[in-house]
Order: structure tokens, then sequence, then C-alpha cells
């Protein structure tokens, strides 16, 4: 397996698959470990990083769930192809950004990645389509005890896991949930809905994660705090409170269909026709047009494409994929008129199959 083997494949949480897809993208679990009697990767000197990825190495090649896994030294990696792997959710923004002595392990299916020397020593990361933190949990809770077979990790009787962040220690997990709400969005009840779940010790953020901004009405929501809570109680309490923003959600879906069918249908229709006939589209305007269409389909509105390709479409369309795609670096002009192609030459093609 290559790093671009992965540009021909469609990462399992983008297939639509799964409970409540409709409104839920993925749903993810990220587990922070340490090794022991090694400084967190902020402090640590080279040689510990080093260190770090060689046993990280070892425990991989040695667990079965990463067999054919793709590990990956980030000091070998162009910029284009670190922004290729953020855009895919595989790793985090500040990886890409400090990439020296830090590593990345994905496997075929994208399901399981894992950083090394992020944050912390290891970030273990599992992610599937739809609402499902219970399987996720499973597959996670299997890969973290396969791994400390091969390397302990620093643990406290008193505290828990220990990590670089306090928010992290205890059970050292980050459940989290990426969610389409547009209809809450439309409806203007969004800032609401956000208040009350952050009274509840949860937190929201962009399409990417930390230090981004909702765009395109996805909103990834992930609990705050681990310490003093088991896993189980962790993944309890993001269900209960995804449960509930997919109902409000729901409704508000239907109050827009029973009250503002037309309006509703208008600002589908001209995303549509915007993203099937545009010559230049920046990223911004494509995720927010795109984000209209895929309501339109959830709704029945337009029947004619596939969800599949919508999502698809989301990750293609960023700015490292075009430049995948085209196998060359391209300014942010060019990259402009090359989503437009790709838009055009996609959704056109899809409605001829038909």
């Amino acid at each position: 397996m290559k790093l671009d083997d992965l540009l021909s494949n469609v990462g399992e949480w983008l297939r639509g698959t799964g409970a409540n897809s409709n409104i839920v993208m993925s749903s993810r679990i990220r587990l922070a470990r340490n090794l022991p009697d090694i400084a967190f990767p902020h402090w640590a000197k080279k040689e510990q990083e080093l260190m770090v990825i060689k046993k990280a190495k070892q425990a991989i090649e040695a667990t079965p769930l990463l067999r054919d896994s793709l590990f990956i030294d980030l000091a070998d990696l162009e910029t284009v192809d670190k922004q290729f792997l953020v855009e895919r959710h595989l790793m985090s923004r500040e990886h890409a950004m400090r990439s020296n002595s830090k590593a990345v392990c994905i496997t075929p299916n994208e399901v399981i990645s894992i950083m090394v020397n992020e944050e912390d020593h290891l970030r273990i990361q599992v992610m599937k389509s739809g609402f499902d933190l219970d399987d996720v949990w499973k597959i996670t809770n299997c890969l973290d005890d396969d791994i400390s077979k091969v390397v302990p990790f620093a643990f406290s009787k008193n505290w828990g896991y220990l990590t670089a962040c306090p928010t992290n220690t205890g059970t050292g997990m980050r459940g989290s949930v990426m969610l389409h709400l547009p209809a809450l969005v439309m409806t203007r009840q969004i800032n609401r809905v956000l208040e009350a779940i952050a009274k509840l010790s949860f937190t929201t953020r962009g399409l990417y994660g930390e230090g981004t901004q909702a765009t395109g009405n996805f909103f990834q929501i992930s609990n705050q705090v681990s310490l003093g809570h088991t896993e189980e109680e962790i993944i309890g309490n993001i269900k209960g409170v995804i449960k509930q923003i997919i109902e409000q959600e729901e409704n508000a879906r239907q109050n827009l269909l029973s009250h503002h069918r037309n309006m509703l249908e208008d600002r589908i229709w001209r995303s549509y026709g915007i993203l099937k006939n545009s010559r230049i589209i920046t990223s911004q305007e494509t995720v927010e047009l795109l984000s209209m269409v895929r309501l339109g389909l959830d709704l029945q509105i337009i029947k004619d494409i596939q969800i599949f390709l919508i999502n698809e479409l989301f990750i293609l369309t960023q700015p490292a994929h075009l430049q995948k795609i085209e196998g060359k670096r391209l300014t942010p002009q060019e990259r402009d008129t090359k989503r437009a192609d790709l838009l055009r030459e996609k959704l056109n093609k899809e409605k001829k199959s038909k």
C-alpha cells in the first residue's frame, strides 16, 4: 500500500451508511496514550521521539488489526501530502504543521489511523460512517489492548492514563460525532442547541477539528472531560446528547418542508445548478452548496444522484486532493477552475448514467 493508493479509494466514514447516516456523517473515538519514562512530545528530546517511533512501529507490526497498514514518517512527506491526510481526517493539522520526528499509521480502509508524537506519544483513532459509537469503541478497545501488549502505557492508579493535556487524563478518550445540521442552521436554532450542549461539558468544532469553524453546516461534537468517567459512561453521555440533536434536526427539516417548502426547494436546486454549471468556484462555496444538495437528497427533493458521490465530493474538491489528482501544485486560482471542472464532470456523468 502506498499513500497515492488512498486517492482512488474513499474512506469508510464517507460511505453514507450506518445508523442515522442522513444526519450523522461519522462516529470517531480517539485515545491518547503515552509511553512511561519518556517526556511528552512537546518536551521530549529528538532521541526520545525517535525511540517512540521505533517502539510504535514494533507494536503496529505485531497488531493484527493493523496488518497491511501504511506507516509514514512525516519528514518524508511533501506539504501537499500532509494536507491530503488532514483533509481525509487521518491526522490533525497540528501534526502536519510540526512534522519533525513524527509519523502516522493508516489502515487501507482508513477506519484506523495512529498519530505518533502528536500532542501525546500515540493518538489512536477509529472512525466509521454513521452513528455507531459502540462498534467504534469495540474496535478501539481491541486495538488498545493489542498495542499495550507490546508497549506499556503510562498509567496511574489514582489518575488513570497520563496525558499531555490534563483534560484527557483518565480514560484518555475523546469520542466525537460529525453531524450535518443544515435545518437547525436555516431555522436559526443552532446557537441555542450548541449553547445547551456546552453546559453539559461538550465541545463543538468544525469539519477539520480543533481550531476550525463550522462550514457546510457540519459540526463535530465531542466530550471535553475524560477524568472521573469510564469509557462506557463517556460513550453513553455522547449518545444521549447526539440522539437529542438528531431529533431536533429532523423536526427542523419537517418544519421547513411543511411551512417553507418553496424556499427550501429553491435553495437546494439553485445549489445543484451552480455546482453543475460553474466554471470557477472556491472551496468554501463548494462545501456550502454540497451541504444543500446533501439535504435535498436526504429529503428526496433530488433523486438522481447518490449520497456517496456528494460525500466523496466534499473531500475530492479540497485543495490538496485537487493537486494530487492533477499531479502538480496549483495556484488558488487554478484550483478554483479545476474544482469547477471536477464538479461538472462528476455531477453530469452521474445524471447521464441514470
